[in-house]
């Protein structure tokens, strides 16, 4: 199954989503993220957060959400509300996420415990 997280920056939820999801399920599922509108680097805060949990993101550069990734992608996730475009014969999901931007790092914390959360559902959903 190929999961696509989307959030508008590609730069935090998304990534957090992304990189979670593909520890939690190693190669039994793919996963890729994408923004509406993608910023220039994933914020250093949830690099850090993820580093806690034994996930490096360092090399994660923000993607445009574009036709080959919905193309390519079965399941949608959106972390935010109104990143990305309704696709027939998608699976959507939507999580509606906080962003992490400019927020302490306590708190990028909470916001990954609460997608590890999502995450954990998800692949239980998939199998």
């Amino acid at each position: 199954m190929n999961v696509l997280f989307v959030c508008v920056g590609n730069q935090g939820r998304s990534v957090m989503a992304e990189r979670l999801f593909r520890q939690a399920v190693g190669t039994a599922h793919a996963a890729r993220s994408a923004g509406s509108v993608p910023g220039f680097a994933t914020h250093v805060s949830v690099l850090e957060a993820l580093e806690e949990v034994d996930v490096d993101a360092s090399d994660h550069v923000p993607a445009k959400l574009d036709h080959e990734r919905i193309e390519w992608a079965d399941v949608i996730v959106a972390t935010c509300d109104d990143a990305c475009p309704v696709v027939p014969g998608k699976r959507y999901v939507s999580w509606q996420i906080e962003d992490p931007a400019g927020r302490p790092l306590t708190e990028v914390r909470e916001i990954r415990d609460e997608i590890a959360s999502r995450v954990d559902e998800l692949v239980a959903d998939l199998g």
